[in-house]
């Protein structure tokens, strides 16, 4: 196949596709990222580490059950999950197991398809993209002078995606019946809600399915190239886009365009998320959790929130457990943190290094006890901030940055 893709011209019909799926060979390789992944279980309550202690017969099974067209996927499980920042919540789906393994499969098969489709500036969920070379790019063009920014937000995107007009979009590549109708079971399958029992999902693909952001790019894809085409710089990572423009009477073109074509696709844009920003004359515009502001770029609010979140769980001052337990898990927390943020002004880290210091304190003032909140000067100078480097605390104001201005 993959040969086959080398010699044929992108806009090619794929006819022969539903044997690649049910192969064992794939269902093996599909069920592998799934347990590299791992994810909490669907409605059936069964984890991937169960599955796998009965791999073999699981997926002969599976291979039998697609083979026969006995195969039916099972509802995912509806969970609402909290918005950072905010009081909403957004709903992920989570499908069980075996459907795990078979959308795995399966987009293993037609993702290959769809690469050779994808616009250039399209970053989310593709094979060797991701959020840095995004906002990379992001950064490249408000510097080249594209300052006037469109920051668009697709209103329940996911969630509002229309069936039929993506089914339609798929049959422009795929043309194998068994290959469309399992991607349409999956569409179809409905969740279970809690106390609502089963739902139907008459729109939508649900986060939380292997497959749903390859779909979701698939429905995209006439909006990057379309943009493309018009000479707009666009920027996107799966439903979170930007385009990035000369001028104002240039981003209110955008703005009418985006309205009329997210109309014509069922899909609406968000109305008060949805805004032109002028970041030439200081304005300030979010994306992929950053902040842009004035020539520099620091960690989002809502990021920083969530960052703090985590510390104060690991930092309880009834903590029972040992101070160099304590800092290795907030290590495992702040470095992950820094390899996204590292090129943040120098600043915004140095402050969540006092935040951490601040709790440690505090939890230490507890264990003296001694009632306080850790913000004394006896308490700096008891628990100096070396003290705490010489303790093993991840320092992220300290590691040396590939950018580190500090924000005015």
């Amino acid at each position: 196949m993959l040969a086959r893709l080398e010699k044929n011209e992108p806009g090619t019909k794929w006819f022969r596709l539903w044997d690649k799926v049910m192969d064992a060979r794939t269902l093996e390789t599909g069920f592998l990222s799934v347990l590299r992944n791992d994810g909490a279980p669907g409605v059936d309550g069964q984890s991937a580490g169960q599955f796998e202690a009965g791999q073999k017969e699981n997926l002969l099974k599976l291979s039998r059950e697609l083979r026969d067209g006995t195969y039916r996927p099972a509802p995912c499980r509806r969970e609402w999950i909290p918005k950072a920042g905010t009081n909403e919540k957004r709903p992920l789906g989570i499908p069980v197991v075996r459907d795990r393994t078979v959308q795995a499969a399966l987009k293993a098969v037609i993702e290959p398809i769809w690469e050779r489709e994808f616009a250039e500036r399209s970053y989310g969920f593709r094979p060797g993209r991701g959020c840095q070379q995004a906002v990379g790019k992001v950064e490249e063009l408000l510097k080249a002078g594209h300052t006037v920014v469109v920051d668009a937000d697709l209103k329940g995107y996911f969630d509002s995606i229309p069936h039929e007009r993506l089914m339609a979009k798929l049959r422009e590549r795929i043309v194998d019946g068994k290959v469309l109708g399992l991607i349409g079971q999956f569409l179809e399958a409905g969740v279970m809600d809690g106390m609502k029992g089963w739902q139907p999902t008459e729109s939508g693909t649900p986060q939380g399915g292997v497959i749903s952001p390859l779909l979701a790019n698939v429905y995209l894809n006439d909006l990057d190239h379309d943009v493309a085409r018009r000479g707009w710089e666009m920027v996107r990572y799966a439903d979170d886009f930007v385009i990035l423009c000369r001028d104002e009477a240039e981003a209110q073109s955008v703005m009418e365009h985006l309205k009329a074509w997210t109309e014509a696709v069922g899909l609406t844009l968000h109305p008060t998320k949805t805004r032109v920003v002028n970041h030439g004359k200081g304005e300030g515009f979010d994306f992929l959790g950053w902040h842009f502001e004035r020539g520099y770029k620091w960690p989002r609010e809502k990021s920083v929130d969530k960052l703090r979140t985590t510390l104060r769980e690991k930092t309880p001052r009834c903590s029972g457990q040992s101070l160099p337990v304590i800092i290795a898990s907030l290590n495992r927390s702040l470095k992950g943190w820094y390899g996204y943020f590292e090129s943040s002004v120098r600043n915004v880290l140095e402050r969540q290094d006092q935040f951490v210091r601040r709790r440690l304190r505090a939890l230490l003032r507890q264990r003296a006890k001694r009632p306080g909140s850790g913000r004394t000067t006896q308490d700096h100078q008891e628990w100096t901030n070396d003290w705490f480097t010489t303790q093993g605390l991840f320092s992220l104001g300290k590691r040396p940055l590939r950018t580190s201005p500090v924000s005015p």
